[in-house]
């Protein structure tokens, strides 16, 4: 990133290069999740906005390390953004943010990060004048000085408004101080003036003007009170503007959480299975040329060699090699729906096994010695996991959460990353995970039970009155509900004893709609890992092995909030916040929001244990 033309992490330089002090620096992984094209970062002195993907600079050194591979996560987004209007590239789709070394900068490397606001308030509590960055003079350390006209504050130094405007398609503008002030008129020599008052409350704040306009804060929280869109993209440069956009703006206060909502989506890498399937099948086409779902059967039993090279192998994966083969176009299987089958058919653990070297991912599924609890199927411990995060663009104002398949809407309502790069941010993720399967028939039998249904009607009453007011995936339903919960539990309870704080820890919900004609999935993978290294130390296995002790101390947990009875009565469809959620609250459920999918939503205890005021809907009973 760089400001007034520096750059704002460097690497170190080749031949030719002019090297300069850096104005800061950020992890990639943070690149990619946090701060993310046209996110907003307070410098020491400075306010900027990450560029677009069209205004990074890669050095020839890390030429050869910034691409990440992920062929099933590129052929999904391919497939969705060409539906929205973008392309994706075929090769070196996915690449790693620039890697520079902070003590040797150059210019041509790093992420451009122009000033943003563009406006500053003079901190002398005598002057508080409201100016542009374009009027303003330089002081010590290049940073913005007010000459206020006294001698005691000739050179004051300015600080960044904190009041911009926004709206809900990611356009974000300075805010209109002039026009506001004047009530949507002008003046042709305007003064303006911040007055924050002694605590510096919204409520207090008034911007008035040398003529003699003046106006409270408060107003700008009303949206007609505001100009319409004019569609500006600062990330995107000069070229960024977007013609008729014309929506309401908002008041967005610029250190605030709601300023920048990243859509990450992300995959594992799982063994390449597929490459030999076709393999074989190109080996076979003499015989399988023809083959269709009724013949395959006796194809499989009579070719010689067949069965030992594709013995193993489903007849609808062989299948669907034929069909691509013949280049005919075929669905190919969902990103979660891969891990899911994956995951469940893992081999038993034997003792003494272990990871072999070089190997990215590697899931065992564990045998205890006393049965596992009521509705868990299996346990599946995973050593050696990678996962490929990619951030697809980004929201401002309001969250868009992904869908039951992790897949966020790609729509209009997404800002775009760049102008005209066909290549997606990318960080690589190693580490280990726990992966908890549930019993279907069980699951299915709890969910036909009428309390279940009851409670589902009063959750989905708080998710349709939620979605009236902003744009929300299909509901659900009581099954994700419940998974969603235990997850949030198990990760508190985990991370009290395997040596990862549960910031640490990351879910992901493998659930399915009812009426979904896959195959169903309902399951939970909770896992760590770190960018850039060889992965972790083992710590989420070994606890893994005491499931049975970590999900009493997570349902013990659930059973009381420190906030009952209120969390536990607390109606979704009621009058007050919190609709897309049940029995759940910052003392019992909420975990940090780099943990959870959801922002925190969907949630419910009442569906995982008994609470206050039981109508029997919990799957775990007493």
């Amino acid at each position: 990133m760089a400001t007034k033309g520096r750059p704002f992490k460097p690497v170190k330089p080749f031949a030719g290069m002019q090297r300069a002090r850096p104005d800061g620096s950020i992890r990639r992984s943070q690149v990619v999740t946090t701060f993310g094209p046209g996110a907003l970062v307070d410098l020491v002195d400075h306010a900027v906005m990450v560029s677009g993907l069209d205004f990074w600079r890669f050095g020839p050194q890390d030429s050869a390390l910034r691409h990440v591979d992920e062929p099933r996560l590129r052929d999904d987004l391919e497939v969705r953004l060409r539906a929205s209007g973008r392309k994706l590239a075929k090769d070196r789709a996915f690449r790693l943010p620039p890697s520079v070394d902070e003590r040797d900068a150059v210019r041509e490397i790093g992420i451009a990060a122009p000033e943003f606001p563009r406006w500053f308030v003079c901190t002398n509590p005598a002057c508080e004048a409201l100016i542009r960055a374009s009027s303003q003079q330089r002081g010590p350390r290049n940073k913005y000085v007010h000459d206020c006209g006294t001698r005691e504050h000739q050179q004051t130094p300015c600080v960044p408004v904190r009041f911009l405007v926004a709206c809900p398609r990611g356009h974000i503008d300075d805010f209109p101080w002039i026009r506001f002030a004047h009530e949507k008129g002008s003046c042709p020599t305007p003064s303006l003036r911040l007055s924050e008052g002694p605590i510096g409350d919204i409520a207090a704040l008034r911007v008035t003007c040398g003529c003699g306009a003046s106006r409270g804060m408060l107003d700008a929280y009303e949206s007609h009170q505001l100009p319409l869109c004019q569609g500006h993209r600062p990330w995107l440069g000069p070229e960024g503007k977007e013609k008729d956009c014309r929506q309401l703006q908002r008041l967005l206060v610029r250190t605030a959480s709601n300023a920048y909502f990243p859509q990450v989506e992300s995959a594992l890498t799982l063994p390449d299975a597929d490459v030999d399937v076709k393999a074989q099948v190109r080996r076979f086409w003499g015989v399988l040329e023809h083959a269709t779902a009724e013949d395959l059967p006796s194809v499989r039993r009579l070719q010689r060699g067949f069965q030992e090279a594709l013995g193993r192998v489903p007849d609808e994966e062989i299948l669907r090699a034929i069909a691509e083969h013949r280049g005919q176009a075929v669905r190919r299987e969902r990103i979660r729906e891969a891990e899911f089958r994956t995951l469940t058919s893992a081999e038993p653990e034997r003792p003494g096994q272990v990871p072999p070297p070089g190997a990215i991912f590697f899931a065992r599924r564990w045998q205890p010695a006393e049965p596992l609890p009521a509705g868990i199927r299996s346990i599946v411990l995973v050593p050696k996991l990678r996962e490929v995060r990619v951030q697809v663009g980004f929201t401002r104002l309001d969250s868009r959460s992904p869908d039951l398949r992790g897949e966020h809407e790609l729509g209009v309502e997404t800002a775009s990353l760049g102008l005209h790069t066909e290549w997606l941010p990318a960080a690589e993720i190693l580490g280990e995970g726990l992966f908890i399967q549930f019993d279907e028939d069980v699951i299915r039998d709890w969910e036909d039970r009428p309390a279940v249904a009851g409670r589902e009607k009063a959750l989905q009453d708080g998710y349709d009155r939620a979605a009236s007011r902003q744009a929300l995936p299909p509901f659900p339903g009581a099954r994700f509900y419940m998974l969603h919960s235990l997850s949030h539990l198990l990760l508190s309870a985990l991370s009290l004893e395997c040596g990862y704080p549960a910031t640490a820890i990351k879910e992901r919900i493998y659930c399915s709609y009812r009426e979904d004609p896959g195959a169903p999935m309902a399951a939970i993978l909770l896992s760590t890992g770190t960018s850039g290294t060889e992965g972790t130390l083992g710590g989420l296995i070994e606890e893994g092995r005491r499931f049975h002790q970590h999900l009493r101390r997570a349902l013990e947990m659930a059973a009381l909030c420190s906030n009952d009875p209120v969390c536990a009565s607390h109606d979704p469809k009621g009058l007050h916040d919190r609709p897309l959620e049940g029995a759940a609250c910052h003392g019992c459920l909420f975990v940090a929001e780099s943990s959870c999918e959801r922002y925190n939503h969907f949630l419910d205890r009442a569906l995982v244990v008994p609470t206050f005021g039981d109508t029997g809907c919990a799957f775990f009973g007493r």
